[in-house]
């Protein structure tokens, strides 16, 4: 009887089981977190982040540490990384929620013009000098708004749904994204067309402890939700006559999905400005990591799309004296790799 050949140890390929990687990616994000703390200008070590961190519990953690380097950690990272970690993981599972029940994995967030209207919601909110917070709560409706629009406009026509539903989406983003383009050529050039600019690009320069209530309570509610919606979304998938056989509702699922994942996607461009791509790419990148099962997929695509933004937003501080819109450098990211996953999975999607 032959025996296989044996492998040297160094030519073994360690392969870990999908729930072990859901794991890790899971974990990744806190770990980049603990990074992004120490860099920047001012670079701080671990040791005096991690007693920096604790010293809310207990003063004498910190003692020895200068007061710049507290108020820097605390004040000013600590809320923005933490923002960074709420935003990307909304987009990685919205736009794997929305690719789910359009079943097409060229949907993202934007596909209902969320993002298009609360875009043009902060224009407006700029051109008139709004405060921060009127900036913010001007987008958070208006991305309610145009999704309404797509939804009740849809309504409007007997065909099918869900393509309906998409092309209104389109419809209404093409609008709003033309009626911004008009309050950016009536803005004034010297003072609220910098300032529109600015935000249509994305940043998380701006953000304090004071703009994460909301967020972070949303976020953290649909992260929830979509979490254990998993089977329900591999069923959705399967089409509406498997759905009702198996005792769900298609439609009312999809309307719970939808309304979710776009009071997510709005609470999250309201504070960050239009960041693309995330929602996009994210979903592509887990699925080849964990495979099509959305109990797998969709905690994958939370972590990765924390993961990734998180990264992305290091990147834009910390490359360049001045920092990078995050718009920019997720588009510059963004396309060649999805192109790269695309070309890694050329057998179909």
């Amino acid at each position: 009887m032959k025996l296989a050949p044996s492998v040297p140890l160094t030519e073994r390929k360690i392969r870990l089981s999908k729930p072990a990687i859901v794991w890790i990616l899971l974990l990744l994000p806190f770990a980049l977190a603990m990074v992004a703390m120490t860099i920047g200008r001012y670079q701080i070590s671990v040791l005096d982040t991690v007693k920096i961190l604790l010293s809310p519990i207990s003063p004498a953690y910190a003692g020895d540490i200068p007061e710049v380097a507290k108020r820097l950690v605390l004040q000013i990272r600590a809320p923005r990384i933490l923002a960074a970690l709420l935003i990307g993981a909304s987009f990685g599972a919205t736009g794997t929620a929305f690719q789910a029940i359009f079943k097409n994995p060229l949907v993202d967030s934007n596909i209902l013009g969320v993002t298009t209207g609360a875009g043009f919601g902060a224009a407006i909110a700029i051109l008139l000098r709004g405060t921060h917070w009127q900036i913010q709560i001007s987008a958070f409706l208006f991305g309610l708004l145009a999704v309404s629009l797509s939804f009740f406009g849809s309504r409007l026509y007997k065909a099918t749904p869900l393509l309906v539903l998409t092309l209104m989406g389109i419809l209404v983003g093409s609008l709003f994204s033309s009626l911004t383009a008009l309050l950016k050529y009536m803005a004034d050039p010297l003072d609220s067309l910098p300032a529109i600019t600015f935000w249509l690009l994305g940043s998380l320069t701006n953000i304090t402890w004071r703009s994460l209530p909301v967020l972070a309570a949303i976020a953290l509610t649909g992260l929830v939700f979509f979490w254990f919606l998993g089977w329900r979304f591999n069923i959705i998938s399967l089409g509406d006559e498997e759905a009702k056989s198996l005792g769900i509702n298609p439609v009312h699922m999809k309307m719970m999905i939808i309304f979710a994942a776009t009071l997510m996607t709005a609470a999250a461009v309201s504070i960050s400005g239009v960041i693309g791509w995330v929602g996009l790419v994210i979903p592509h990148a887990g699925r080849m990591m964990v495979g099509p099962d959305h109990k797998r997929l969709i905690p994958a695509t939370i972590g990765l799309g924390a993961a990734f933004l998180l990264l992305i937003d290091l990147i834009a501080r910390a490359l360049l004296p001045g920092e990078i819109p995050l718009g920019v450098l997720t588009g510059l990211v963004g396309v060649p790799l999805l192109m790269g996953l695309l070309r890694k999975n050329r057998t179909g999607w």
